[in-house]
This record gives structure tokens, C-alpha cells and sequence, in this order.
């Protein structure tokens, strides 16, 4: 076991969390867990499986993973969500590291992503190389409310997966550009003065739709890389048809909390 802190972030992930905790446990001397006011049985579950839990009401993204490294013991850090794990060939490389002596600030490590127990390489899903093991001194997270992730400066691509339990299924895949991300990504485009016409909605679909079959390899997943590339779509088409709704109709816009973007 190495002198590494593990992070996790957590926002009613009880079916989740033990795992999460279990697999860094693997490499880490301690766990700290953040948690965003959890309804469900999270911090419980966290802390009888041996981790440390402090609770933060949601900042967004990179704030929210920061929060964590007031409360750590060590330098080096690894920080993965409850929905994530440490492969064995992840596990070995970092068995391996002599974190005291290298030369690096950070490892940038293979994100598999997962839908349900099949592992999707098209779209950009793999590689999908993010710095996940770092030194904190020296790397953060920026401090940005969504996608956030570490710079790259002075870190080395490790050829080793952190596996991604992304969606349980293709429901969810399709449940959630609906009912989150373009929910989000609407109201974000609002508040930052964006505006949408007619033709907006159909364009940013059609658009990610192309770019995500065609350029970034759909057409080359078989179904799930068209099942994959028409959620994206989907939830680009939905964003800009949210944003033209906001800015036409006074109901729904005068019914909605923008307060609550995150």
C-alpha cells in the first residue's frame, strides 16, 4: 500500500460507494470522501467501509474535488468517482511507481467506458486519457463548475484503464441527456447570454451526431456505437431546443430555478 490519498465525490451513490472504496483501497493508505448532503445511506456506507467522509453542499465540478485535499494526509492523490475503479494492470502500475522519486507531477490514465458490462471504444471513449493520479502541490483540478479536469503539464500517459461503470444500460444512456444534461447545459447557455433560432436545435444534432459517428468512430462500434452517437445527438438537440424554449415561452421560463443549475 502506497502513502495515497484516494477521493472520491458522492451524491446518493449508496449502491455504489463500498466498491468505489474498495478498489482504492488496493493502492491508498486512506480514503476521503466528500459528499454532497447524500439522502440515501452514502456517508453511512462510506465510513463503515473504512473511508473518512466530510460533507459539502454541491460547488460544481473542479471546486467540488478540491474540497477534498484540505482534509488529505498526503502529496499524492488519486480521485475517481463512485462509479469508477482501479483495473489490476492500474493497480500494478501504480505498485510499481516510486511516487518519492519521480520526476513527474502527474499519471494520465485510459478511462473505459462502460455501457452496462460492454466496454465502448468508439466516440472518444477510449482512449479517454485524463490525469487522475497527481501530485497535489503541484496539480489540481481547475476550480470550474463542469468538465473539469487536471493539466497535463509535466505528466506521463500511463498504458493502464480505469474502468467506468458509465450506464447501467441503454435506458439510462438516454435517460439522462434528457432529464440532466441538457437540462443543464440549457440553463447554462442562458445564463451565459447564448441564444438559440429555429434552426439551432437541428444543427448542434445533426451536427454531433456526424462528428461522433463518422469522425469519431461510431460507424466502427457496431450498435452500440450508433446507439452511442445518437444519445449524443440527442442531448445536443434537446440543449438548444431547451435554450429557444426559455427564450420564447415566459411560462416554462418563469417556472424554472436557475438557481439550481448544478
Amino acid at each position: 500500500m502506497k502513502n495515497i490519498s484516494g477521493i472520491i465525490t458522492t451524491l446518493n451513490e449508496e449502491a455504489k460507494i463500498e466498491d468505489a472504496i474498495r478498489s482504492l483501497q488496493r493502492v491508498c493508505n486512506e480514503v476521503v470522501v466528500v459528499d454532497s448532503c447524500s439522502t440515501d445511506r452514502t456517508v453511512e456506507i462510506a465510513r463503515a467501509a473504512g473511508a473518512r467522509v466530510y460533507t459539502q453542499p454541491y460547488l460544481g465540478d473542479g471546486i467540488q474535488k478540491n474540497v477534498a485535499l484540505q482534509y488529505v494526509k498526503n502529496d499524492w492523490v488519486i480521485s475517481i468517482d463512485a462509479d469508477e475503479r482501479l483495473s489490476d494492470g492500474l493497480v500494478a502500475k501504480i505498485e510499481a511507481t516510486d511516487f518519492a522519486t519521480t520526476p513527474y507531477d502527474g499519471f494520465a490514465i485510459r478511462r473505459r467506458n462502460m455501457i452496462g458490462s460492454r466496454w465502448v471504444k468508439s466516440c472518444g471513449w477510449w482512449p479517454d486519457y485524463l490525469v487522475r493520479v497527481y501530485r497535489h502541490s503541484k496539480l489540481r483540478f481547475p476550480e470550474v463548475k463542469q468538465h473539469a479536469t487536471v493539466p497535463t503539464a509535466n505528466t506521463l500517459r500511463w498504458k493502464a484503464d480505469l474502468i467506468h461503470y458509465r450506464y447501467r444500460n441503454i435506458g439510462e444512456l438516454y435517460a439522462k441527456p434528457g432529464r440532466d444534461y441538457s437540462n443543464r447545459g440549457a440553463k447554462i447557455l442562458y445564463l451565459s447570454g447564448k441564444r438559440a433560432t429555429a434552426l439551432s436545435p437541428v444543427l448542434h444534432g445533426t451536427g454531433a451526431f456526424l462528428v461522433n459517428y463518422l469522425l469519431r468512430g461510431g460507424i466502427c462500434g457496431g450498435i452500440d456505437g450508433l446507439t452511442l452517437s445518437k444519445a449524443i445527438a440527442t442531448n445536443s438537440y434537446l440543449k438548444y431546443a431547451k435554450l429557444l424554449e426559455y427564450q420564447r415561452d415566459p411560462h416554462v421560463r418563469e417556472a424554472e430555478d436557475f438557481d439550481k443549475v448544478w
